[in-house]
């Protein structure tokens, strides 16, 4: 039979790096989106949005959410999904069946949880409201108060715990009020403004923090504080789709002073972006949201986290949105080299089924040359055996090199079927790794494994 000899050349390079975080997007299985992340009790939490497919009777080309899950991580690898935490068919308040379960927040005070989301109010009242629920732990059970809060209308709250002693509730295009002590209300010394709403005037309460800077289409407000420094953070549209910016003020309330994006349109398309920033054990994250897992769909949307850093005059670099999100991954577990942090020579992805989405990608090495480089993989110990789920043409035989040491090993054909091949290697020490593999001949891997 013809042998066809396929050389991957896998360089590993270390680095020294400790900080432990999931490849994009974190989330598999069910869609997230406008994520909230908070750290609680040294976890960091995850307060998404749900989107699912509509139902029949449902606008079928808009959002649709009809529930929340909260996620937990200590090492931003692994993800515990600890089920639905609060239902629209539950709050009293809610609409039945309105599948408006939109961005949520979670704050923690004298070890009471304070979930906020806005949803659908009951029959007559129209638009958006924000209500509350309060559990004793962060995983839940969560007990939806009766009504929401008064003067509140609108979408996507947020909630900042100041250095001044206050909680302070954003929501909507940016607008903000303090909130009373218990969490549940608004402080009745917010200012008022009367707004002008169609033929009608309305009463308003509290500020809006984003008066003046630009906001067309503004939502999703996320304040937070850093440095003696107050952010607002928001996405709007500047042309056609959302970006995320920011601005600065030395006051919760504002006025706040334009500082620029934090990241630029999806290059995609994806209508919406939505986000949250939290240090985490002394590095700042970005979470955010894409479409990775409804390409053809940006109503169903997935979370995604990167590094963020900021300058010394504290304004924030501008972020770019990564395949491979960032720090260490297992090496003794699958690593997804189709999240590369860089790919050249022809090679490519491609989803596995795109009849489902959620069964992920591939990498696709057509031709001698191709190469993918994964970074930041960690081996907890030495290891002699390495595991490929490949795909390669009858009759066709592979070789891998370590470039560290220019070790080689052979891996057997697999008559063009899926196979997860295990072969040995040169012993390969404990330490962190930069992954590159350059392929001399066709072949397509899932991932790649260190035994």
């Amino acid at each position: 039979m013809t042998i066809r000899k396929v050389l991957m050349a896998v360089c590993l390079m270390t680095i020294g790096c400790v900080q432990m975080i999931a490849q994009n997007p974190i989330i598999r299985g069910i869609y997230s989106a406008d994520p909230t992340a908070r750290v609680f009790n040294g976890k960091v939490y995850l307060f998404p949005s749900h989107d699912i497919f509509p139902p029949e009777g449902q606008r079928q080309d808009w959002f649709c959410m009809e529930d929340y899950h909260v996620f937990s991580s200590e090492d931003l690898m692994d993800w515990t999904d600890h089920g639905v935490i609060v239902t629209q068919n539950k709050v009293p308040w809610v609409r039945p069946n309105s599948y408006s379960m939109w961005a949520p927040d979670c704050v923690e005070k004298s070890g009471k949880y304070y979930f906020y989301f806005p949803s659908a109010p009951g029959t007559g009242m129209g638009g958006f409201a924000v209500g509350v629920c309060v559990a004793d732990r962060p995983e839940g059970p969560y007990v939806p108060e009766a009504e929401p809060i008064k003067g509140i209308g609108g979408i996507d709250p947020c909630v900042l715990q100041a250095s001044d002693g206050n909680a302070y509730i954003f929501w909507g295009a940016g607008r903000c009020a303090k909130l009373n002590p218990n969490m549940k209300e608004l402080a009745a010394d917010n200012p008022k403004e009367t707004m002008r709403w169609g033929n009608r005037e309305v009463e308003s309460v509290g500020v809006n923090c984003l008066q003046g800077l630009p906001s067309r289409q503004a939502e999703g407000p996320f304040a937070f504080e850093y440095n003696g420094n107050y952010y607002l953070t928001y996405p709007y549209v500047r042309q056609n789709t959302e970006v995320l910016a920011y601005a600065m003020s030395k006051s919760p309330m504002g006025p706040y002073e334009y500082k620029g994006l934090i990241m630029a349109e999806h290059e995609n398309g994806c209508w919406t972006n939505h986000h949250s920033i939290i240090n985490y054990k002394g590095q700042w994250y970005l979470f955010y949201h894409h479409n990775d897992y409804s390409p053809n769909d940006d109503k169903r949307r997935s979370v995604c986290v990167d590094s963020l850093f900021f300058n010394p005059d504290g304004t924030i670099q501008e972020v770019k949105p990564t395949l491979r999100g960032v720090g260490i991954s297992n090496a003794h577990k699958p690593v997804q080299i189709d999240r590369y942090s860089a790919i050249g020579g022809g090679a490519s992805i491609e989803y596995h089924d795109t009849l489902n989405y959620f069964q992920g990608w591939k990498t696709v090495f057509p031709a001698a040359g191709a190469w993918v480089q994964y970074n930041k993989v960690g081996l907890q110990q030495a290891s002699k055996n390495m595991t490929v789920r490949l795909k390669s043409s009858k009759a066709c035989t592979a070789t891998l090199i370590l470039s560290s040491n220019k070790a080689q090993v052979k891996l057997p054909s697999t008559n063009g079927q899926w196979q997860e091949v295990k072969v040995a290697v040169k012993s390969v020490k404990k330490g962190v790794y930069d992954l590159k593999i350059i392929a001399d001949s066709q072949m397509e891997i899932d991932w790649v494994r260190f035994d």
